[in-house]
């Protein structure tokens, strides 16, 4: 007879995060804010990252309403110059790392 032999039984990684956390209202619904305004710069920074990539629902806590219409309202200001579409500093020559790999092609 053959020798059973006993798998490790896999577990998930606690330290990766516990999401159990009480989820963001959302800024708009709790304002009564109808609309998103493309004009109010400083509202729409928030939604922003620092490199110019429109945040997600899950890290702004906004409703898909409203979520929407920022999306449409960053846009529209990127359109009018009023936002920048790359954030400052993340242009080709800026940093060392050169996309994913971290390595430029000329090494």
């Amino acid at each position: 007879m053959a020798k059973q032999r006993s798998r490790p039984t896999r577990r998930r990684d606690r330290k990766a995060g516990g999401g159990g956390g009480r989820r963001k209202s959302c800024q708009y619904c709790r304002d009564k804010v109808e609309f998103v305004d493309y004009k109010d710069i400083n509202a729409l920074k928030k939604f922003v990252s620092d490199r110019g990539k429109i945040r997600s629902r899950r890290i702004t806590g906004a409703c898909r309403r409203h979520q929407n219409q920022i999306a449409r309202a960053v846009k529209r200001a990127r359109e009018l110059a009023l936002l920048p579409y790359v954030g400052e500093g993340s242009g080709p020559d800026e940093g060392e790392s050169r996309g994913r790999g971290g390595r430029g092609r000329d090494r």
